[in-house]
């Protein structure tokens, strides 16, 4: 049994209600969470990551891959067209699924694919322009006395 009580964080800090928001999200649903279908994050640079699910038995179409709020929602879905086979023994599970991933501040889903039973999900941060860091030149007065031409004192 695992209980965390995040209240003094609440009290202790300012701005950081999405963190607190997720550790209750992330500890919520770790407890009923559902180890189907089995997935690999992986980092492959500093702002990329690949997500790697496996999906044997989905086609292309029964996939579906959407993000909405901040969170990565893939889905798969498979056709009934079970009705007509006798399985003596039936290990491959097929049936439907929905994995989330909450994404941090500017993470981009860039692209995915499906191979071999893999369904390979490319993110990359994507850090806008004005959230960079950017050097201020510091202004001296001399630079600043070498263009007056004529001042005055009042």
């Amino acid at each position: 049994m695992r209980a965390f009580d995040l209240t003094p964080l609440y009290r202790a800090t300012v701005g950081f209600d999405q963190i607190a928001d997720l550790m209750d999200r992330a500890l919520a649903s770790d407890v009923g969470q559902n180890s189907y279908p089995p997935y690999n994050i992986e980092k492959i640079a500093d702002d990329a990551w690949r997500i790697s699910i496996a999906v044997a038995g989905f086609a292309d179409d029964e996939l579906a891959i959407e993000v909405k709020d901040r969170a990565l929602h893939v889905t798969g879905r498979k056709a009934t067209d079970d009705e007509d086979r006798t399985y003596l023994h039936r290990g491959i599970a097929t049936r439907a699924f929905e994995r989330r991933f909450t994404l941090a501040d500017h993470v981009k889903v860039t692209g995915a694919s499906h191979e071999n039973g893999m369904l390979h999900i490319e993110l990359a941060r994507e850090v806008p322009e004005a959230l960079k860091p950017r050097r201020i030149e510091i202004a001296s007065d001399r630079k600043r006395d070498a263009n007056l031409v004529e001042g005055k004192v009042n």
